[in-house]
């Protein structure tokens, strides 16, 4: 039997997000999060307790689902890159479907589902930065609730109580779909009163809350269970608001490249909302799309670094606000997407291939290494995976310990951390040759007086448009040698 139309768009999506992605499967360096991401998930399985043992303060959630790429044969990074392709595609299609519920027909939904999926690459988003994966629920809880009109009042419990879950398997890749999720339930509780469910509604509500709130419960109740709950506490909440943050004229300059980006969609979408009809099924639709991009812009704009992957939350409900305009104008869809695909083509035409340069990296620290646990002061984190290298402290993720964006807000001090580190030799040193003004120029300063003193540059190779910089102590140099 042939497939439907829907398999058919379905294989098709699915192929655009292979063609889209495929080029970078296997590279370790697509961004620096998603190293750190895989290395946190692989200390998990070998015992390690994040927040604790591993430092971050993304959701353990996150975590757990790279720890889950990692159990996948392999290192886990052509694991997590499959996965990430897969969650893209299927994520495509729920836009498709949202868009079509909204009042577009097959060719915008069609055309809006493409443009989200080379938006995701456009945005930071080709590998497997977090949302990425938690569009997914989003999208799929989104969908629910686009399709509240009409619905009885069995099908919103239903529904609320399948939106909000998803929202909160969301919330424990990163916290800000919290606001998408409030919005998703408190939309359902709206169709429960003008259902008139007066006596259902209570129950109702305090069902979704508790389903939206499952996931960090059990993550919370995990932490307070072994101990650790203080642990969780800071990383997760007070260290937020620690933050010292990036300088203005650089914040800004992200979001002026953002908006620019996405300017087009956000035209579209506002001819969509003047235009949009004012009653029946599908204005009621178009509302609720609507809010929905409300509260995603909403959480969007309040972490306020706004760095390119941030804005990826806003891909699914901004594409299908614009679905009508653009399924109604074709001509102008498909040249905003060859515009697009343009300009994805020249960004990875210059992109530089650091792949290759990252492993020799790795083989490097791993040959040099040996028991003793190696020193990633600025560089890729993937570095330690791929030398099976042990972790010199808890806050790996290099920002928390050399940027001045971090001082103050990790629990420690940071430049003593870095100290400690040095003090006790480590064999590998791996660094670059940035230059930054957010630079933390204590833990620079202990930097630099080590390598002078104790360190001979190895190794130096190619990393976007500076280097990285391997340094091996001088001692276990002369060590070998010896032997």
């Amino acid at each position: 039997m042939p497939p439907s139309r829907t398999g058919r768009r379905a294989i098709l999506l699915l192929v655009i997000a292979l063609g889209l992605r495929i080029w970078d499967w296997g590279n370790p360096v697509i961004h620096v999060d998603e190293q750190y991401y895989l290395l946190v998930g692989d200390r998990m399985l070998r015992g390690a307790l994040p927040y604790v043992d591993v430092w971050d303060r993304k959701p353990v959630g996150l975590f757990l689902l790279f720890a889950g790429f990692r159990l996948l044969p392999g290192d886990g990074i052509l694991a997590y890159q499959i996965s990430a392709t897969l969650a893209a595609a299927l994520t495509a299609m729920l836009v498709a479907s949202g868009a079509e519920r909204v009042g577009a027909h097959r060719r915008g939904g069609l055309l809006t589902a493409i443009l989200y999926l080379v938006g995701l690459s456009l945005l930071g988003g080709r590998g497997g930065q977090a949302p990425v994966f938690y569009n997914l629920p989003i999208a799929a809880a989104g969908l629910l609730t686009l399709t509240l009109p009409g619905r009885s009042v069995r099908g919103i419990v239903a529904s609320g109580a399948a939106a909000c879950l998803l929202a909160g398997i969301a919330i424990q890749m990163k916290y800000t779909p919290a606001i998408e999720g409030s919005f998703f339930g408190l939309a359902h509780v709206y169709a429960l009163w003008r259902r008139g469910a007066l006596r259902a509604l209570p129950g109702a509500a305090l069902l979704w809350l508790g389903l939206g709130l499952l996931p960090t419960a059990l993550a919370i109740g995990y932490y307070a269970h072994v101990g650790q709950f203080g642990a969780w506490w800071f990383a997760n909440i007070t260290s937020i608001g620690l933050r010292p943050g990036y300088p203005f004229a650089e914040w800004a300059m992200r979001l002026l490249g953002i908006v620019a980006q996405l300017a087009p969609l956000g035209i579209a979408a506002g001819i969509g909302w003047r235009t949009r009809p004012r009653t029946g099924l599908v204005a009621a639709s178009n509302r609720l799309a609507f809010g929905w991009l409300a509260a995603a812009t909403l959480g969007f704009a309040a972490i306020g670094t706004f760095f390119d992957h941030y804005a990826l939350p806003l891909l699914a409900p901004l594409t299908i606000a614009a679905a009508p305009v653009l399924g109604r104008h074709a001509k102008a869809a498909i040249a905003l997407l060859t515009a697009a695909l343009l300009l994805l083509g020249i960004e990875a035409a210059r992109r530089p291939r650091d792949g290759a340069a990252a492993r020799q990296v790795a083989a490097l620290v791993r040959a040099e290494t040996g028991k003793d646990c190696p020193y990633v002061f600025n560089g890729d984190t993937i570095t330690y995976l791929l030398a099976d290298a042990c972790l010199p402290t808890a806050y790996a993720f290099p920002n928390l310990l050399a940027y001045t964006t971090e001082r103050g807000a990790t629990g420690i001090d940071e430049a003593a951390e870095v100290r400690r580190i040095l003090a006790g030799d480590p064999p590998v040193i791996v660094t670059t040759d940035r230059r930054l003004a957010i630079w933390n120029p204590a833990s620079l300063a202990a930097l630099r007086s080590a390598l002078t003193r104790r360190y001979r540059l190895s190794l130096s190779v190619p990393r976007s448009d500076w280097h990285t910089l391997v340094y091996i102590r001088r001692r276990a140099a002369t060590e070998r040698r010896s032997r």
